[in-house]
């Protein structure tokens, strides 16, 4: 069958998890290296077979995707808190690289997956692509339902049991009192 799972992980994820699925649990990216992992692994980098993966949001660069929503998002925050600081060494110079730098996750990743192994198991490859539709949609409703999470690049893969699509995005934070106005973050850890 073309869209058996490759790996033994996914094998054991789908026979652990209720539902039957082989999406694993939503991840923080954590830094530069991890966003790497995540861009080799969602765009089948480690073995350049692209032919079932679609990106539908972002481009065939998660790395830069990130950086690009840094500096949409972040640019005049920054440039407001540097114009503040009377000391040189407290300014930033490149928010993307201070925020991999410090201990806060710099993006964070949800995986979207409809159905099980069992409901895809006799689905062929033309059904499967429907799913394109679907999940353009679900993309324009996180961006409307969720404001403050900017998504960065989403990707589906159609090489495995199940057609599941990943999103990867930067959770923002607004009005903070301390460091920059705007930041990278979640309401928890907002800074009054």
């Amino acid at each position: 069958m073309l869209f058996g799972n490759k790996s033994k992980l996914a094998k054991k994820v789908a026979k652990e998890n209720l539902s039957g699925t082989t999406s694993l649990s939503n991840n923080a990216i954590q830094n530069a290296k991890d966003l790497s992992d995540v861009n080799k692994h969602n765009l089948r980098d480690y073995d350049n077979q692209r032919e079932l993966i679609r990106t539908i949001y972002g481009t065939n660069d998660i790395v830069n995707d990130v950086k690009q929503v840094y500096l949409d998002e972040f640019e005049k925050a920054r440039l407001e808190y540097n114009q503040k600081q009377t000391r040189e060494d407290r300014k930033i110079e490149d928010y993307f690289k201070k925020v991999c730098d410090s201990q806060n996750d710099i993006a964070c990743e949800i995986i979207i997956e409809l159905g099980d192994m069992d409901f895809w198991n006799d689905k062929d490859n033309e059904y499967r692509l429907k799913m394109i539709d679907v999940y353009n949609e679900q993309v324009k409703d996180l961006i409307k339902v969720v404001p403050t999470f900017k998504i960065a690049n989403a990707t589906i893969h159609f090489d495995e049991t199940s057609p599941h699509m990943h999103i990867v995005g930067v959770p923002i934070i607004e009005n903070c009192t301390r460091g920059m106005k705007k930041q990278v973050g979640n309401r928890k850890n907002k800074r009054y």
